[in-house]
């Protein structure tokens, strides 16, 4: 329950001053709905105010001036502005209105007063002139403007001083609370309390104090984080206490895996292993089997769902694509099949019979192993003795798809699969409820793919080249540009790209996109792999990370638009068959240094995990990686990248705390119950069940 002490913090926000129908929607989109929502929404900027006078204004700067009206200047026709002229011992300033000016200024500001006037000032030739002042006041309500202000983020119908007078009343209402930090860890990092934190993080004095390395930034941040981290080390505890099937290593397993035409790198051995390990406690697994494109997860799976299948148990394989799920269905039924074991595909498109026919498999037990979308965890689907799910790329799926999935199994060990390599130093915000692996060994066969960097003003040569390549019977992804943040604008885009080839290749040429119906897309992938397509054209919305041995080249237009691991994830598209395998990233010039150093490091290596740290150093804070599309959470005080040396920190605390105090009855327990209830977290992880 949520201790009373903080009752006041999750009023909704209607109960502040000031929020009426009107803007109440306008300031939940802001900040959210509760006014704990407005304490946590940070300053985007600071507005230091510095005297000044007409003949020293610095141009383009926040100044504050002491003048005296000395005109009006009214327009002589719309839509030019109203002015008024003012003047100060050293020359005159022009105040200038492009709305809202008239017979009221005059009223409000007659000739002759005495003003104290502040905005941002601008030369324009010989005159000093302020656009819609910020401040415009008498001598006497001088204390009225701000000598620093914060900046908040606003919208139409809610301005910045709206929101700072909300976020204010949010803050009389914090209540001083007991501190849940360990005291020597607070004292090691001179964090302030948490109350101090918050009054300074609406209080910045200067643009250094809106830094996420400020003290009481970091403070607050360590706060987010270690609750987070503590939600999830319950969940991992709690998940570890269900007992579960105990499932030893097979026969069938070890057959399987000596009929392989290639062997185990180090890391699938490991890796197999630690799941093994898991499966065989009698508590239940979750456990993420993280790997670069191409590294062995699928394999590594599939051996584990042999074991699960010799117990005479069923085990599921769930994709986000149908192209996809085919890709894995191929990969695993040949070796489990001719051990034995019955695997089925099952997807969208199985109707009547055949689908009746699926279904009646799993039900009795017969099919021991199903790959498929999301019709594997429909209504009508269920299974025996469901003890085993994998589910690849899970990010992907809605946390209720996740739940469904493992709800048609009692206490089901899970294996979550990535290949989105995440920096270690990021893992646990992530993955902090799992256990993970990690395959760091490329299989031995896989061809080194040629990275090659080329201007955009040699695309003609490009182009020529591939249609070389085309003719040897080569194929080859052709990756359109990010044009904006707008799917539409990416569309016309790969759309002009795919008429200029079709030019050139005919009806060799297909094009996908986020717009097209997934059965479109799928028949247009299918063409590809079947060879019928020479190049296949593609935004970068869409999954292209099928396995397609003949494609052997891939050209990223505009490649210095993406991100560093982006580039490297549509690279592992190629080079997957015994032909060599080129990947050219085409860019505009001039190039910038950032985007240099990406196309240089991928000259120089394709180990994911590596590039992955790389492009957290280049990226810094925002969102590298493309975090929130891998599973991130969504931090309000935290920024995972400019704070992630307290991630570990906040982790190791969280395990201490939950070892020592679970029921969190000493003193500092009982301060963390009131961090709990603050964050509120309930993290979404691969694990749901």
């Amino acid at each position: 329950m949520r201790p009373q002490i903080l009752f006041p913090l999750f009023a909704p926000v209607s109960s502040l001053k000031g929020v009426g129908p009107k803007i109440l929607p306008l300031v939940e989109k802001l900040a959210g709905p509760l006014a704990r929502d407005l304490l946590f929404l940070a300053p985007q900027g600071v507005i230091v105010r510095t005297a000044a006078d007409a003949a020293t204004a610095r141009d383009g700067e926040v100044q504050t001036f002491t003048v005296r009206i000395d005109a009006h200047l009214p327009p002589h026709r719309p839509p030019a502005p109203y002015r008024i002229r003012a003047i100060d011992p050293t020359g005159f300033l022009f105040l200038t209105f492009f709305k809202g000016g008239g017979p009221h200024l005059l009223r409000q500001h007659p000739v002759g007063s005495d003003r104290i006037v502040s905005g941002k000032a601008e030369r324009r030739g010989a005159e000093l002139q302020i656009a819609h002042p910020d401040y415009m006041v008498a001598p006497e309500r001088a204390a009225d403007i701000p000598e620093v202000e914060p900046v908040y983020p606003a919208t139409a119908g809610v301005t910045s001083r709206i929101v700072r007078k909300l976020v204010l009343e949010a803050l009389e209402r914090a209540p001083e609370l007991p501190d849940w930090l360990d005291p020597a860890f607070a004292a090691r990092e001179k964090f302030p309390h948490w109350r101090e934190a918050l009054a300074a993080l609406h209080s910045p004095r200067s643009e250094a104090d809106l830094m996420p390395q400020s003290v009481f930034r970091r403070r607050l941040a360590y706060d987010e984080l270690f609750a987070h981290q503590l939600a999830m080390a319950e969940r991992k505890s709690s998940r570890k206490a269900q007992p579960a099937a105990a499932i030893p290593a097979s026969d069938i397993s070890r057959e399987a895996e000596a009929a392989l035409p290639f062997s185990l790198t180090g890391a699938q051995i490991r890796s197999l292993a630690e799941i093994r390990g898991d499966i065989m406690s009698g508590e239940r697994m979750s456990r993420l089997l993280q790997g670069d494109v191409g590294s062995g997860k699928t394999v590594v799976a599939m051996l584990a769902m042999a074991d699960v299948a010799a117990a005479g148990r069923q085990s599921v394989l769930m994709a986000p694509t149908e192209i996809l799920a085919r890709q894995h269905f191929e990969t695993l039924a040949a070796p489990l099949q001719s051990q034995g074991v019955n695997v089925v595909l099952l997807t969208g498109r199985d109707k009547g019979a055949l689908r009746a026919e699926k279904l009646r498999g799993l039900a009795s037990g017969e099919t021991a192993v199903a790959v498929g979308t999301h019709a594997l965890f429909q209504d009508d689907v269920s299974y025996r003795d469901l003890a085993f799910s994998v589910i690849d790329e899970q990010h992907r799926f809605g946390v209720a798809d996740r739940r469904r999935l493992q709800d048609k199994g009692e206490a089901a060990h899970l294996l979550a699969m990535s290949a989105t390599p995440i920096p270690r130093t990021l893992e646990l915000t992530v993955y902090g409820d799992l256990d993970v692996s990690r395959l760091d060994e490329k299989p031995p066969g896989r061809t080194p793919v040629a990275t090659r960097a080329v201007p955009m003003p040699r695309l003609p040569e490009i182009v020529a080249r591939l249609k070389s390549a085309v003719d040897s019977g080569a194929q080859a992804f052709w990756i359109c540009p990010l044009v904006a943040e707008s799917e539409d604008s990416d569309l016309v885009a790969a759309e002009h790209r795919a008429a200029s080839l079709k030019a050139m290749f005919g009806d060799k040429v297909g094009l996908i996109h986020g717009q097209l119906p997934n059965a479109e897309k799928d028949a247009m992938m299918a063409r590809f792999v079947e060879g019928d397509l020479a190049v296949l054209v593609a935004t970068t919305v869409v999954e292209v990370g099928v396995n397609v041995p003949n494609a052997t080249i891939m050209v990223i237009e505009q490649a210095e638009r993406f991100g560093l691991a982006q580039l490297h994830q549509l690279r592992g598209r190629v080079g997957r068959g015994s032909r060599e395998s080129a990947c050219v990233l085409l860019y505009d010039l001039p190039l910038g240094k950032t985007a240099e150093a990406r196309i240089d490091i991928l000259r120089k290596t394709d180990d994911g995990f590596l590039i992955a740290e790389k492009d957290l150093e280049l990226r810094g804070g925002g969102d590298p990686l493309g975090l929130k599309q891998s599973g991130f959470p969504a931090y309000k005080l935290a920024d995972p990248v400019a704070h992630r040396d307290l991630i570990a920190t906040a982790a190791d605390d969280a395990r201490l705390v939950l070892s020592r105090d679970p029921q969190f009855k000493s003193p500092r327990g009982q301060a963390i119950q009131a961090l709990r209830a603050l964050f509120d977290w309930k993290p979404e992880g691969p694990d749901v069940g």
